[in-house]
């Protein structure tokens, strides 16, 4: 355990790494397009759905400090994030970070962390996207997709009633079609990104637009519901809305200008996204009560509830399949970006980390995550993905804190082109504020976290462990010194 420990990737092969003209990737993203990265996450799940849930079951109308406190959890790791990010501009994330000051058994358990919460993540989403493409084409154009083709096998109807689905196909199209617009090309991805980011910020924009008007302040009380442990309990369960700006890391390799261009795209799109969420829960309480919201699309619900703005909630219904298309195309762009970095690490198989010979992308991780993605999103009912991605980021947000404060200590002369403010004080309260919510979330979370580490560990200890590449060059120095001798 302590080898393992000890087994650190130099900080400068790392860098050596990412200025591989020939065998990295292709800087082309700039400010804008990594800021629309981060929105394009952020905004999505979180506030197309679990919104109205959160606010009936959890925190009511003080839904809106849920978002706060969510927020500033979000806030303090993005601080930590933006100054790796800007020092560490590679591909691979909190997991990169891990093993540059960690070691590679925990860059090996959060690396896996990341591939459960982006994974988890993406088959969610698309299985809602699918929710929302079927009740748009019915509603605007009376098309009926066959419930047999909509949903999983066993999968659990609105009332709670049993569905024998077939497969979930327009969620595995939908998998597949972007994993092809992944493997094309960063660029191209980014540019479709960037013009649906804009799409989606519109309709939020038309939601408090049109919403603002129709408040009942009768609707906000009772304020407390459930009381300040709701408000927690919500945070915890709303904080996958703020999933995303992490995301943005895992392109630094991908930044044309990383030192400046990733604290950018993380603390902007970190920020707006947060004053969006709090209006749009303080319009979406005032508009309907928070005890009628328990529903999979409460923002269009709660326009259409209003009885004569039916166009307004389609319009909405666009926005929301927008802002999920979004979520999914950085979520798979996370993933396959992660399953590259370990598997150049020799981590996982090195097969992993071929590039496309024209387009530079990553295709074989991409190809082989989609492929997972849509099978899984076709096939499995959504009731089975919980807060597992909840769960995970904060496990990623807490080892980024801890690296911060060991770079500082072990390369105090680096070029970071961001710096925590008040540091070891904020990296530190950063995990422990990001712990704090882990332990607002489910025992059946728990179990299920520890689990999917056990999985790993074991993947590790059969491949990992010596098969990676400081594996190699720990056997090759020691087999140099013994001919020496």
């Amino acid at each position: 355990m302590a080898i393992l420990l000890r087994r650190i990737k130099s900080l400068d092969h790392i860098l050596a790494e990412a200025d591989n003209k020939d065998r990295g990737l292709r800087r082309t993203l700039g400010p804008v397009a990594l800021t629309a990265m981060g929105i394009g996450t952020i905004i999505g799940t979180g506030i197309f759905v679990l919104t109205g849930i959160a606010a009936a079951t959890k925190a009511g109308p003080a839904l809106t400090l849920s978002f706060v406190v969510a927020g500033t959890v979000s806030a303090l790791a993005a601080l930590c994030y933006a100054e790796l990010a800007s020092s560490v501009p590679i591909s691979g994330s909190a997991y990169t970070y891990a093993y540059a000051t960690l070691g590679e058994l925990i860059a090996w358990i959060i690396g896996w962390d990341l591939v459960l919460e982006y994974g988890v993540g993406a088959a969610t989403v698309s299985i809602g996207w699918s929710g929302y493409l079927a009740n748009f084409l019915e509603s605007a154009f009376g098309i009926n997709i066959p419930v047999r083709f909509q949903h999983a096998p066993y999968d659990l109807g609105s009332a709670g009633q049993v569905i024998h689905g077939f497969a979930n196909l327009p969620a595995a199209c939908i998998i597949l079609l972007i994993t092809l617009l992944l493997i094309k090309g960063t660029r191209e991805s980014s540019i479709v990104n960037t013009v649906i980011v804009i799409i989606k910020l519109s309709v939020v924009l038309f939601f408090l637009a049109i919403g603002v008007g129709h408040v009942n302040q009768v609707n906000w009380h009772p304020y407390f519901p459930f009381g300040w442990s709701g408000v927690f309990a919500g945070a915890a369960f709303i904080f996958f809305a703020y999933i995303g700006f992490d995301s943005i890391s895992t392109a630094a390799e991908e930044a044309k200008n990383p030192q400046r261009d990733l604290p950018i795209g993380i603390l902007f799109s970190l920020a707006l996204c947060t004053v969006l969420y709090i209006a749009v829960v303080a319009v979406l309480t005032g508009i309907t009560k928070y005890t009628h919201l328990s529903v999979p699309s409460p923002v269009s619900y709660a326009i259409i509830s209003l009885g004569h703005l039916n166009w307004a909630g389609a319009i909405i219904s666009v926005g929301a399949i927008c802002g999920l298309t979004t979520v999914l195309l950085t979520l798979m762009y996370g993933q396959s970006r992660i399953l590259y970095a370990m598997s150049r690490d020799g981590l996982l198989p090195r097969g992993f980390a071929a590039l496309h010979p024209v387009w530079r992308t990553p295709f074989v991780s991409t190809l082989t995550i989609g492929i997972v993605f849509a099978v899984i999103a076709a096939f499995t009912p959504i009731g089975i993905v919980t807060e597992l991605t909840n769960i995970g980021t904060l496990a990623a947000f807490i080892l980024t804190a801890i690296a911060v404060v060991i770079l500082r200590r072990t390369y105090p002369a680096m070029r970071r082109g961001f710096r925590v403010p008040f540091s070891p004080a904020v990296p530190v309260l950063s995990a422990l504020a990001s712990f704090f919510l882990i332990t607002q979330l489910r025992p059946f979370t728990w179990i299920s976290f520890v689990i999917w580490l056990i999985i790993g560990l074991v993947l590790y200890a059969a491949y990992g462990r010596s098969h990676s590449a400081v594996a190699l060059q720990e056997r090759a120095a020691g087999a140099g010194s013994t001919r020496g001798s």
